[in-house]
């Protein structure tokens, strides 16, 4: 597994640039973006304009240089207002994390300096979320060109970005499982095929595509023909599931600190006394807490072992998303029940958090599936079987 990570946390710049954008155009606009499932488009625009999108781009093409611990306070802090922003900007860095590797140079400037988003374009109609398992195709034409062509089930942003990290089965047929390439937004063949009315994330944009008689010149292969799922277990997978589990650790704590304000200032005319009063109330509140804590705990420490490389990095990798996905389901629910009705309506934005946890758990890998790889490692078996290869 490579990657990369630091050991600092956003810097005082980083932070407050964060903060402004947040307070001028994300969480004005959260409502709006969850309602109408609009794309957050102002959001992800303030984002790129204030250089937060090229955090992760080396300096060397103008990038803040920063490594996964930095983006994951970024992803965390996003979640807390708006998950739809927060999983665009996430599938963004994924997709950046081989761009960074093996994409063109001028590709990673764009990205480096705002002006170029992307995304990962991996699941598919006849494998769904076996990502690792990719059915269309990669075919060598005449001409010197790879002609693509494949059913994508759900695409983030889809028909939203500037390019798409794809992936297809290889050119040659023995060279491997998977291959991925860089395909540019508009190529003649790339449509986005539906539309997407979702329980949550509505805003995030994800669609299905399709790619027909889809051509790119055979240099837009990203690391080898075949190597496509070492890249992706090794480049993609790491970043992926650290930030989900950042992503579902904004959501949670965001929702801790929404029932605990609730609670707080609410007051039961008759009796006099606040909700926070009764012992069950503080003891579930705490409940809350402590499984939110837990979760910070978790990703702090698989952030440390991926800084320091210390065995164990990539259990701990696979593990932080499973245990964030079934967190932040659990808080999500355990804070509208402490909350009761008033969680219900939209004032509070509980209900809100509430949907958009329930994607952890089936996004892949899904939390079922991390299960199984958690349990291949503890017990010496590989990732993955040959036949999946």
């Amino acid at each position: 597994m490579t990657t990369t990570v630091d050991n600092a946390h956003p810097t005082t710049d980083v932070a407050s640039t964060l903060d402004t954008v947040v307070d001028d155009v994300i969480r004005p606009q959260a409502t709006m973006v969850d309602r109408e499932g609009a794309f957050p488009r102002q959001g992800v625009d303030a984002l790129a304009a204030a250089g937060l999108l090229g955090l992760a781009s080396s300096t060397e093409v103008g990038g803040g240089g920063h490594g996964m611990r930095v983006v994951a306070e970024v992803v965390e802090r996003l979640a807390a207002e708006c998950g739809s922003t927060a999983m665009v900007v996430l599938m963004h860095y994924a997709a950046t994390a081989v761009i960074e590797a093996h994409g063109p140079r001028e590709v990673r400037a764009g990205i480096a300096t705002g002006g170029h988003l992307t995304t990962l374009a991996f699941s598919e109609y006849g494998s769904r979320s076996h990502f690792w398992s990719p059915t269309g195709t990669a075919t060598a034409t005449d001409d010197g060109s790879v002609r693509l062509d494949a059913r994508k089930s759900w695409v983030t942003s889809a028909g939203e970005v500037d390019s798409y990290v794809w992936s297809s089965l290889p050119v040659a047929p023995d060279a491997g499982p998977m291959t991925l390439w860089l395909v540019p937004a508009g190529s003649a063949g790339l449509s986005v095929t539906g539309d997407f009315d979702g329980l949550g994330l509505r805003g995030n944009g994800s669609r299905p595509m399709t790619a027909d008689g889809l051509r790119v010149p055979s240099t837009a292969m990203m690391a080898a023909d075949g190597a496509g799922l070492d890249t992706a277990l090794g480049a993609v997978l790491p970043w992926f599931l650290v930030l989900n589990a950042a992503f579902c650790l904004g959501l949670a704590q965001s929702a801790v600190t929404e029932a605990g304000r609730h609670v707080t200032r609410t007051t039961l005319t008759h009796t006099g006394a606040a909700l926070r009063d009764a012992p069950v109330t503080r003891r579930d509140l705490a409940r809350l807490m402590i499984r939110t804590d837990a979760l910070r705990a978790f990703l702090g420490d698989t952030l440390t072992a991926l800084e320091t490389g210390r065995d164990g990095a990539m259990l701990r990798v696979l593990q932080v998303k499973a245990l964030a996905g079934e967190t932040v389901a659990d808080v999500t629910d355990g804070a509208m029940q402490l909350c009761g009705g008033s969680a219900f309506r939209k004032e509070l934005g509980l209900e809100r958090r509430f949907r958009d946890s329930r994607a952890a758990r089936v996004m892949a890998p899904t939390t079922d599936a991390l299960h199984d790889f958690v349990g291949r490692v503890a017990t010496g078996l590989p990732l993955l079987d040959e036949a999946n290869r």
